[in-house]
């Protein structure tokens, strides 16, 4: 694990801002590659003003949106039958699939953004975004700022303790369970305000009448 760590430190520096693009981009595909293996390493090197911590954030957000984009319309013009046939080619199980469609289901659009926090769901939770059509501009932005939201804690965790791996795989746990914590309370907050809305839409609607 130490070697494959080094391996991404030396991966990221040596090709800078074009390598954060292109594992940020495979991570957010249906290639598991985890985005704390190089983000962190990323913001290792942020720390040692060896690259530009603003910089980092804004490509690996262009990488992710790109990534989930190319999943989006994977699902958007090929559909369920497409994803069941080949999914097993994308490490993608029908398991997975109906895991997904609930908790698409059950959370709405701003699943897309939650999902990003939720390990075992950011690489695929573009799939039935694409399937339900879902409105690309909308997606995007969600999709950005979930993203987002991940990778500077990452880089942030990488700037501070990114020298010593002992500490940042210890502390891994303790970040995912925040961002969980984080999920919860942004889908209660995005139920309570799609309530009010409906709510305010009814009223008015029986004003009217």
């Amino acid at each position: 694990m130490e070697a494959l760590a080094q391996w991404l430190v030396e991966f990221v520096h040596g090709f800078g801002y074009t390598g954060i693009f292109i594992m940020t981009f495979l991570e957010s595909t249906f290639v598991p590659i985890p985005a704390e293996l190089t983000m962190v390493p990323a913001g290792y090197l942020v720390s040692q003003q060896e690259m530009n911590g603003v910089l980092v954030l804004i490509i690996a957000i262009v990488g992710s949106i790109a990534g989930s984009v190319t999943n989006y319309f994977i699902a958007y013009h090929y559909g369920r039958r497409f994803l069941y046939a080949y999914g097993k080619y994308l490490f993608f199980s029908h398991e997975k699939m109906e895991k997904l469609d609930k908790f698409f289901a059950s959370h709405g659009e701003i699943s897309t953004l939650t999902g990003r926090l939720v390990p075992g769901l950011r690489h695929f939770i573009s799939f039935p975004a694409g399937l339900a059509h879902m409105n690309l501009k909308k997606f995007s932005t969600y999709t950005g700022v979930g993203s987002g939201l991940w990778m500077a804690i990452l880089v942030l965790l990488g700037y501070v303790i990114g020298g010593n791996k002992e500490l940042v795989r210890h502390y891994m746990p303790y970040v995912t369970a925040l961002a969980l914590i984080g999920v919860v309370i942004m889908v209660m907050l995005y139920i309570r305000h799609h309530r009010r809305k409906t709510a305010n839409t009814e009223a008015a609607d029986g004003v009217a009448r």
